[in-house]
């Protein structure tokens, strides 16, 4: 098998992305440990990609922005725009370049991540997304690539960055909220399960629950995969029942407008019959009929601390993988009333 940065690593005692630096003579990394890493290079005959490691000098301040695969979803969210403006400020402070990465499939963007890497494009990468078994954070993990998860890690926890909201909290407290207002038939609907966020506030759900004595319920979650324009029979089914919810948890406010508008469709009045909480606090909360009473996750600040992380990781290379929970609360709307 042929020798890897991760080889070379681990032999010399440093980070991968200290190895990384070392090939792009990076001013940051002090000659004694220059020396080390070149030496567990000859001891192990690994050739780095000088072409790529002189082209990095040149562009060593530029940072990729990756967004989840998406034909659609990803363009039109709210909140990975804002984690963008949020990257973009911190990193125009800091007199760092910023560039976007997408694509239809997880495919198409790992080969231009891998593009990215082989060019000495980037110095690291921030992922707008963190999901189970993906292959771009496989990548950028097994090469030893320097990159900032927005969510927290799958896998390899203890070695990663990543900035995150405490999604089982805020799920906890939105579930809270309802049955506050006296609920006690709520639903929870989410999107990708594959998403780690989706699967944490669920999590809190499931907690609120039990700790008010409220049997859970399996029927009345749904994981819906959700496409402008369609509509989605499991929604239907579960709101045409006689025990129908009285109010339900959102994973976002898109899936919240699209639940709006089906139960416009259905008769069904929201929050007069059915109260919606959902999370992001995006225009789409501030459009719907009625408002949304959401969970805000400062998506802006998400950014902002991600950049700010990677940026010093990239100025001290030894650094340890650091993980940094950014606070939420809860927006009230016109979208909740107390249980009929």
């Amino acid at each position: 098998m042929p020798v890897t940065l991760k080889d070379v690593a681990a032999l010399a005692g440093v980070s991968p992305s200290t190895v990384s630096r070392v090939c792009k003579d990076h001013p940051s990394i002090s000659r004694q440990t220059k020396e080390k890493v070149r030496r567990a290079m000859d001891q192990l005959g690994y050739e780095p990609n000088f072409q790529a490691a002189g082209l990095a000098t040149q562009n060593s301040r530029t940072i990729g922005i990756i967004l989840p695969p998406s034909e659609w979803e990803a363009y039109e969210n709210s909140f990975y725009l804002e984690a963008i403006r949020g990257i973009s400020m911190l990193c125009n402070s800091r007199q760092y370049i910023s560039t976007v990465i997408t694509g239809k499939d997880e495919e198409e963007i790992l080969q231009a991540a891998r593009t990215m890497v082989r060019s000495g494009m980037t110095e690291g990468f921030i992922l707008l997304y963190s999901r189970e078994n993906d292959p771009v954070i496989n990548y950028f993990y097994e090469e030893g690539i320097l990159y900032v998860l927005l969510g927290k890690a799958f896998r390899n926890a203890n070695q990663t960055i990543y900035v995150d909201n405490d999604n089982i909290l805020a799920g906890r407290e939105a579930t809270q909220y309802l049955i506050d207002l006296g609920h006690r038939r709520i639903a929870c609907m989410m999107g990708d399960h594959s998403l780690l966020f989706a699967g944490d506030r669920r999590s809190g759900y499931m907690l609120a629950l039990a700790e008010n004595s409220i049997p859970f319920q399996k029927d009345y979650c749904l994981e819906i995969p959700f496409t402008p324009g369609t509509k989605n029979e499991a929604v239907r089914a579960l709101l045409s029942r006689p025990d129908r919810p009285t109010a339900m948890l959102v994973s976002d406010d898109i899936l919240a407008s699209f639940l709006e508008g089906q139960c416009r469709e259905m008769g069904i009045s929201v929050p007069g019959e059915l109260s919606i909480i959902s999370f992001n606090n995006s225009l789409f909360s501030m459009l719907t009929t009625p408002p949304l009473t959401t969970v805000d996750i400062n998506s802006l600040q998400l950014g902002i601390e991600a950049a700010s992380q990677m940026i010093s990781h990239i100025e001290n290379p030894n650094l340890m993988a650091t993980k940094t929970i950014v606070p939420h609360h809860i927006v009230e709307r016109e979208s909740c009333a107390p249980a009929g």
